[in-house]
């Protein structure tokens, strides 16, 4: 073998290796492609399941159709005595944290009824009893779905709306103010976005598939802001309510807590409510 076939040799060898190092480069991006999105999805929403169950005493279930979530997602609509004389109630969205269920905050709408609101407790795709995939879109399509049909029942006031969502559910109901009408929110130890919490692990934003972005609906925001959040939070730090607070130009609600253990504050949330019954 002469001298320049040996070049020849060795050039194609390297060509072959480097070719087989691309491949499987493009290999393990196509499978991270693949796979984060589902990591991330097992992460945000865990979907815990339920027994099948009637909704209970005073709540009407409804089940919502959502070509986003490719499934039927159930809801409960709670609405106080006082509709009954013909004055239809303020209504209240409830979103609850990313591992509850519906079936845990059966007391909250009581309490709302008490004080004269109506309480839509709004389920995701996949929890509970419902069917399909849970997702930034879908649970953003159920929302909207569940939203269309409670300003329609003739016991609700469509004109007065109060989005009021815990964690994951502040953040989905932030969502739902960029596509209906809502008078206030109330924002309950959630984050700025899934974004900023990614990015203290390290991920990238590129690679967020739910990216949950709440600060940038308070920063637009025209109608009153709430924002309550645990001093102790060990899942979402309290910098994060701080920041969302700033952003609306309200004093944040300390909470002597942390994620999980937080009691309502019900004066702050009952004087809240009644400040916008008033105007």
């Amino acid at each position: 073998m002469s001298p320049r076939d040996v070049d020849r040799s060795v050039g194609w060898s390297s060509l072959a290796i480097l070719g087989g190092a691309l491949l499987l480069v493009a290999v393990v991006l196509l499978a991270l492609s693949f796979l984060l999105p589902r990591m991330q999805r097992s992460m945000l929403f865990p979907a815990p399941r339920a027994p099948e169950a009637p909704p209970p005493e005073g709540y009407v279930a409804i089940w919502l159709d959502v070509a986003e979530a490719r499934g039927r997602v159930e809801a409960w609509l709670r609405t106080p005595e006082s509709t009954s004389t013909g004055h239809p109630a303020p209504l209240i969205v409830f979103a609850h944290g990313n591992g509850e269920l519906i079936d845990y905050w059966v007391e909250l709408g009581e309490v709302f009824a008490q004080w004269g609101w109506a309480t839509l407790l709004l389920e995701y795709p996949g929890y509970g009893r419902s069917g399909g995939e849970p997702s930034e879109k879908s649970v953003r399509a159920t929302a909207r779905a569940a939203y269309d049909w409670a300003v329609e029942q003739p016991g609700v006031d469509r004109g007065r709306v109060v989005a009021y969502g815990r964690s994951l559910g502040a953040a989905a109901l932030a969502q739902l103010a960029r596509d209906r009408r809502i008078d206030a929110l109330i924002l309950e130890s959630t984050f700025t976005s899934v974004t900023a919490m990614a990015r203290r692990m390290g991920v990238p934003a590129a690679l967020v598939s739910d990216p949950f972005d709440t600060l940038s609906v308070v920063e637009r925001f025209e109608g009153p802001v709430l924002v309550l959040h645990g001093d102790r939070d060990e899942i979402v730090p309290v910098e994060h309510g701080e920041t969302l607070a700033d952003a609306a130009g309200v004093e944040l609600v300390r909470m002597p807590c942390g994620h999980n253990d937080c009691p309502r504050p019900w004066p702050e949330i009952e004087a809240f409510l009644a400040g916008l019954t008033s105007r």
